[in-house]
C-alpha cells in the first residue's frame, strides 16, 4: 500500500488563564478557582480545570464553538449545557442528572479566551493540527 506525504503539523500552542468562576448551589454561590486551557493538538476543545481544595483538579472538556453560542442561547447535550444567566454571565450545567454541578462564569472573559483560541487555530483549520498518525496506525493492524 503506498504511502501519502503527509503535511508536518504546526508546532503546537498553548493557551491557559485562571478564571474564578462561581458553584452556585440553592442556598449560595462559592467561588471556585478554574484555569481554562487550550491545546491545538485537541483543536475543537477548552478544557476547564476546577481547582478543589485539598484534591485534584476536576476537568471537562468543552467545544469552543458551544461556549460561543452558549453565551447566545441555551446549547449543549448530555452532560454539558450552557446559557447566558439572568443579570449577565454564563452558566455551564455539568455532569449527569442527578449528580450535576452549575456553575458561572463572566462570559465577557471566557468568550475573550475562545476568540483567543481562534487566533492560533482558526476555524475550519482544526483538521490541520490533530496528529491522525496513532489512529491511522491501529486501523492498520
Amino acid at each position: 500500500m503506498p504511502q501519502h506525504p503527509v503535511a508536518p503539523l504546526p508546532a503546537p500552542r498553548v493557551l491557559t488563564q485562571p478564571i474564578t468562576m462561581e458553584l452556585l448551589t440553592p442556598d449560595a454561590a462559592a467561588p471556585i478557582d478554574t484555569t481554562v486551557g487550550y491545546d491545538s493538538r485537541d483543536p475543537h476543545a477548552l478544557s476547564i480545570a476546577f481547582h478543589l481544595p485539598g484534591e485534584d483538579p476536576v476537568v471537562w472538556r468543552v467545544d469552543r464553538e458551544m461556549v460561543l453560542t452558549g453565551s447566545l442561547q441555551p446549547t449543549g447535550d448530555g452532560e454539558i449545557r450552557l446559557r447566558p444567566a439572568p443579570h449577565g454571565g454564563l452558566l455551564l450545567r455539568l455532569g449527569p442528572a442527578g449528580r450535576r454541578a452549575v456553575v458561572r462564569c463572566e462570559q465577557e472573559a471566557l468568550v475573550r479566551f475562545v476568540r483567543d483560541t481562534f487566533v492560533l487555530v482558526p476555524q475550519g483549520t482544526e483538521e490541520r493540527h490533530i496528529d491522525w498518525g496513532p489512529l491511522l496506525a491501529s486501523l492498520r493492524r
